[in-house]
């Protein structure tokens, strides 16, 4: 069991957990408090919005994606094992975990997440929202298998399935919202700036898991070039994948605050993403700038992981100012 948990990333799916968790109670839930509805069957008077998506359907959603991302890391180390022995040294798959076990384990984690993404989207009222789910395992399938050997798809795919996860949040709550006060509100409000909100947090985790795919495909170039893997580093050069990840992040902490000053534009927040994000990326960028071994890659990719976590965390700093009205 303790390398099948190394082997699903069990730090990873804490992160996914968490992601989620925050965006329905830190970002969501406070933000929809603040808008006043009228119910048709009430008093007459005007009270706050609540989440309408049952929490036993949200832990579904939970389980869902956390399986279906689980069983992607089993392929992916599965179809690894030849560059891994290169790049680190060791294998999970074919040493600690046979590959008929790897494939079955990865087959019931993908028919469980995909199982269960059907039937929260049956109880959503929105059944075709399970194709998602389908295609977001058939995603990680085929990146593993072959389109991470491909310049720049393989970089994409993860960038995109990781930016999901916060939007799946809010794409079912919003449906929830929709069905319960288009029928029992007086005047449905507009629910759009929720897609706003949680956008922001899916494109930070978009560009960040960008720039840090970018640097680890730095980080694995020996094995990458020895198995004929068309990754950016091996088609432009480890000196041109390093200026393509300090441009990406540079264009990470332009568009942070260009967000604050025209949306947000608080000094709370302009200090925790100076303190907690963009610092943090200015070391990147220095490390990337000198790194001459891998050692000095992996931390800079490391650090990246806690970037996005620093961006995620952001949510609890929305909900009380948000809740208590911290806006200066």
């Amino acid at each position: 069991m303790k390398e099948l948990l190394k082997l699903v990333r069990w730090q990873n799916l804490l992160i996914v957990v968490l992601t989620m968790i925050l965006m329905r109670y830190a970002i969501i839930e406070p933000l929809i408090s603040k808008v006043g509805v009228i119910l048709l069957k009430g008093s007459g008077e005007e009270g706050p919005m609540a989440l309408q998506f049952s929490w036993y359907n949200f832990l579904i959603l939970i389980a869902a994606t956390v399986c279906i991302t689980a069983g992607g890391y089993i392929i992916n180390d599965y179809f690894d094992i030849r560059t891994d022995l290169i790049n680190r040294g060791k294998v999970i798959v074919g040493t600690k975990i046979p590959r008929r076990q790897a494939i079955l384990w990865h087959s019931i984690l993908n028919i469980a997440g995909v199982a269960a993404g059907f039937y929260i989207s049956w109880r959503a009222g929105y059944f075709w929202l399970g194709t998602i789910f389908m295609l977001v395992s058939g995603l990680l399938y085929f990146y593993s298998a072959s389109y991470k050997r491909q310049f720049l798809v393989g970089n994409l795919i993860v960038s995109v399935l990781t930016s999901m996860v916060p939007f799946m949040v809010v794409l079912f709550e919003w449906s929830a919202l929709y069905r319960y006060y288009s029928v029992y509100a007086i005047e449905l409000p507009d629910l759009g700036f929720l897609f706003y909100w949680v956008g922001g947090f899916s494109l930070f985790a978009f560009l960040t898991t960008l720039i840090r795919e970018i640097i680890k495909d730095t980080e694995d170039f020996e094995g990458d070039t020895a198995y004929g893997r068309n990754t950016i580093p091996v088609i432009i050069g480890i000196t041109a994948s390093k200026i393509v990840a300090i441009s990406l992040i540079i264009i990470t902490i332009v568009s942070l605050f260009l967000v604050w000053h025209f949306f947000v534009n608080d000094k709370i927040t302009l200090v925790y993403i100076s303190a907690a994000i963009v610092a943090p990326l200015i070391y990147v960028i220095y490390m990337l700038a000198v790194s001459t071994d891998k050692a000095l890659l992996h931390r800079a990719a490391t650090i990246m992981k806690i970037v996005m976590l620093a961006g995620i965390l952001y949510s609890l700093l929305v909900k009380a100012i948000v809740t208590w009205n911290l806006v200066c």
